[in-house]
């Protein structure tokens, strides 16, 4: 039998452990890209040192990407405690941190207080129309919808089902309006002074006209479809789509003209030369015209529910700040810094989906 030499058992046992981190690294290079798209950028030098790397070689990264904003934070943590106190309004003194986690913790209780209520008032209407069947009294059943006051968490899905509403419609609009206008110079002589005088206007603006249309020509009831709905909708449609419409004339207009010269050599039909040459090559400006188009159109919505008094988190901070009681500052800037978190998130979700459909690592 022959003898293993000990070193031979060692190199290969080496050349195992190589291939398998060289495995590890490449699989957290694979994520490296989702977690900059997910604004997670400090979890890859840590995958890093958890993978085998020296942790010298990372501290730096983990510092700039982990620590740096950690630190800016409690600063601005910081000073807003020992500042707020300062200041005093018609409400009385600005929130501290402690006073607005006070007021979040409050709205999330109230929240379950609500959910506790309505599941209440469905097992009363069950119970009462089992006994009205049970009596023969079936044609007196009533399935009644509870309406109860809305929770901040549904306030704050209302926002956000009415800002994708609206910023679906402008996509569907700006988009073939950006191709044709960045295909065809007749047509961008055409649109492009309609943008630049519409493109200033206020929401403000807007609000009293959509209203005033919708009111007029949508026979809607309540519910997902509702004239409060459409009229907020509508009015961050008619913000939000000139952002998307100017990228995506850019983007359309300065594609590499061999492409024009080769889809004309081909003789490719109008369909497959603009989903085949077109679109590919205009994606990246497309896509951050459409993260533009959301951030305007979330900034939009609050205040055309403010305005308008529309359901949603506009509305929650104006009748807040009617109500004047000791909490409601607190209570809007609980508001204030949800509406600022939802915004990064939209954000981040449409970087997401730029990084999946342009294979881009822009930042």
């Amino acid at each position: 039998m022959t003898a293993i030499d000990p070193a031979t058992i060692s190199t290969q046992k080496s050349r195992a452990d190589e291939a398998a981190k060289a495995r590890r690294f490449a699989r957290i290079t694979k994520m490296d890209g989702w977690l900059k798209a997910l604004g997670l950028p400090f979890v890859t030098p840590i995958l890093k040192i958890a993978a085998g790397d020296p942790p010298k070689a990372h501290l730096k990264d983990i510092w700039r990407l982990l620590g740096v904003p950690v630190l800016s934070i409690a600063i601005f943590i910081t000073a807003w405690a020992q500042l707020a106190p300062l200041v005093q309004t018609s409400l009385g003194a600005i929130p501290g941190p402690s006073e607005v986690m006070v007021q979040a913790i409050n709205l999330h209780e109230d929240a379950k207080a609500e959910a506790v209520k309505e599941e209440e008032f469905y097992a009363r209407q069950a119970e009462k129309n089992a006994a009205l069947v049970a009596e023969g009294k079936a044609d007196q059943v009533k399935e009644r919808a509870y309406t109860g006051k809305p929770t901040y968490y549904q306030q704050i899905w209302t926002s956000i089902k009415t800002v994708f509403f609206g910023f679906l419609i402008a996509t569907a609009v700006a988009v073939p309006l950006g191709i044709v206008s960045g295909l065809s110079p007749t047509a961008n002589a055409a649109i492009n002074p309609l943008v630049q005088v519409f493109k200033p206007v206020s929401p403000l603006a807007w609000l009293p006209i959509v209203t005033m249309v919708i009111s007029a020509v949508y026979v809607g009831g309540e519910g997902a479809m509702s004239k409060s709905f459409l009229i907020s909708a509508v009015t961050v449609t008619l913000c939000s789509l000139w952002p998307t419409l100017i990228n995506t004339a850019l983007g359309v207009a300065s594609i590499d003209k061999d492409l024009v010269s080769v889809s004309r050599v081909l003789k490719l039909s109008a369909w497959k030369k603009i989903t085949r040459l077109v679109l590919p090559s205009a994606l990246p400006l497309i896509f951050t015209g459409l993260r533009l188009s959301l951030g305007v159109g979330w900034m939009v919505l609050i205040a055309a529910e403010m305005l308008a008094q529309n359901p949603g988190l506009g509305k929650f901070v104006w009748d807040e700040f009617q109500n004047g009681s000791s909490e409601s500052l607190a209570r809007i800037m609980v508001a204030v810094l949800t509406i600022g978190i939802i915004g990064f998130l939209l954000d981040r979700v449409m970087f997401a989906l730029q990084s999946a459909f342009t294979f881009s690592n822009n930042r």
